[in-house]
């Protein structure tokens, strides 16, 4: 009898501990940028700290390849080819409207501050309106400010824009530089290198961190623009019926680590490697940078106001009030934020 209720107990204590075991919820998390770029570092961090704040209830396992192209990040998180990932708006043009305020000319010196008020300005005004509609989004947030980059020769004007041939990544730089009438093609930041090394293109329109992160050793002249020439405008997301699964107490850990959290996470991560490549990579290649002039940025402005009423019309049409409003408030909100 004794030995009947020791071998009871024995298989009740494996039973509870098997149960406790396939508890844990593991989210297959993918990355279309190298491990060590600022995005992949910053998605491992905040997975860390899902897996910190959960006890180990959660977990991410980090797949060691993309489950798809840049452009088919969001529909492969929708449809659950991974249950966590990132992707530039941008990269599927006319899909998202209301996203486009956070990529226009001259917001911002640093990701954290665009990146943070963008997070304040979606959470208030574009996640009612399901801009993301089909994903559970973690955060939204930009890069640093876009700086222009060449190989050839120093730009500082449209006319000295209009004799390169440029890679962009797509949203509201690709009609601006139209408009600009700069020859420009969208491709993914991967594809830089290539395209660059190769001679296909002259220069590329990024932020300061990807001189180094994309080893774009060609790059020889650089023109910084106050606030920058453009941002990009990223989504990071997790799959609906994933979190949807989980127990109330962990959904709170994923709500606690998402909006400004992962704004600031991300924007922090990216402000540290701006300034590294500035002062490592770009040094290191000789890198000749100038500022631009006043007359090159009202140049520019001139260029871009046609844009910011375009846009606003069509947030409008999407549902958004006072469009116009909406964007001097995240203007203002950049000026506030630590």
């Amino acid at each position: 009898m004794k030995f009947r209720l020791a071998a009871t107990a024995a298989l009740t204590a494996t039973l509870f501990a098997g149960a406790g075991a396939q508890a844990q919820t593991v989210f297959t998390a993918s990355t279309w940028v190298p491990p060590t770029h600022t995005l992949s570092v910053a998605q491992k961090e905040w997975c860390d700290a899902l897996e910190k704040e959960s006890a180990g209830r959660m977990k991410c396992n980090i797949l060691p390849k993309s489950v798809s192209a840049p452009p088919g990040t969001f529909d492969a998180v929708r449809d659950g080819l991974a249950d966590i990932s990132f992707t530039v708006d941008g990269y599927t043009p006319g899909r998202f409207v209301n996203t486009q305020m956070a990529e226009f000319p001259f917001l911002g010196d640093n990701s954290m501050a665009t990146s943070v008020a963008y997070q304040r300005i979606y959470s208030k005004y574009f996640a009612p309106l399901g801009e993301h509609k089909g994903v559970k989004v973690l955060g939204v947030f930009t890069h640093g400010p876009g700086t222009i980059f060449n190989s050839k020769k120093p730009v500082n004007s449209l006319a000295d824009g209009a004799t390169l041939k440029w890679r962009i990544g797509g949203g509201n730089i690709n009609e601006l530089t139209k408009l600009m009438g700069w020859n420009t093609t969208l491709k993914p930041a991967t594809e830089a290198f290539e395209l660059l090394s190769t001679g296909v293109m002259d220069g590329t329109l990024f932020p300061d961190e990807s001189i180094a992160s994309f080893k774009l050793s060609m790059i020889k002249h650089a023109t910084t623009l106050p606030g920058g020439l453009y941002n990009t405008s990223f989504v990071f997301m997790m799959n609906p019926a994933k979190y949807d699964a989980l127990s109330a107490q962990d959904k709170a850990v994923v709500d606690k680590l998402s909006g400004e959290y992962a704004a600031r996470l991300f924007g922090a991560g990216w402000d540290k490697v701006d300034d590294a490549s500035v002062n490592g990579a770009q040094k290191a290649q000789g890198v000749q940078r100038i500022k631009a002039s006043d007359a090159f940025v009202n140049e520019i402005k001139a260029k871009q106001a046609p844009l910011e009423d375009k846009w606003a019309a069509a947030a409008e049409a999407k549902g958004l009030k006072n469009a116009k409003a909406v964007l001097a408030e995240f203007r203002a909100e950049i000026a506030k934020v630590k």
